[in-house]
């Protein structure tokens, strides 16, 4: 059902990143055009060439390369995708989403998206928990994004409790049924 779909992933540095690469690498095998946004956070925890290689695609951290000066253009990236997923979204990169701080490519891209966005919180239960974390990602809902809910268990904290990053299955069959359903309406 994702074949032909043009999905933009969001990544931004939280340790859920290693989850983010299966996550693509599933989206691609099921037919899935994917291209990857990382933030300079993101970079500290996985490299882009990983991403790079599971996504067939060059991975976009900045506004334009130093090197060429070609311009990554968060306008065309925006239109051009299907639906976006941010995964993992740190409780920085909620707080940005929900205030419209655009200091980053990801950001950006995210402001100028015409299509569905799915956000997939990962970060520690107390950071989850956090009344600014829980109202910035009602603001989020508000704007007709798609909160998927984080699970509990062993965090990387060494703490138990909410703020997992749902498995990169049950990501992509989220993504897999939305398209279903929107075939059939």
């Amino acid at each position: 059902m994702l074949k032909g779909k043009k999905i933009l992933v969001g990544v931004t540095g939280g340790i859920a990143i290693y989850k983010t690469a299966t996550i693509i690498r599933l989206l691609v095998k099921n037919g899935a055009e994917v291209k990857v946004i990382m933030t300079d956070h993101a970079r500290e925890f996985i490299a882009p060439l990983t991403l790079s290689t599971l996504s067939q695609n060059p991975v976009l951290t900045r506004f334009c390369d130093p090197e060429t000066g070609e311009w990554n253009n968060h306008i065309a990236l925006g239109l051009w995708a299907d639906l976006f997923l941010v995964a993992p979204a740190t409780a920085n990169s909620i707080a940005k989403m929900a205030n419209g701080i655009a200091d980053n490519l990801l950001i950006t891209t995210y402001l100028s998206a015409r299509c569905p966005v799915f956000i997939a919180p990962s970060m520690d239960v107390h950071m989850f928990e956090h009344p600014s974390t829980l109202i910035n990602l009602e603001t989020l809902r508000a704007f007709g994004n798609t909160i998927l809910e984080p699970d509990s268990g062993d965090l990387a904290s060494g703490l138990t409790g909410k703020g997992r990053m749902p498995e990169p299955e049950v990501i992509v069959k989220t993504i897999t049924g939305f398209f279903t359903k929107k075939k059939s309406l």
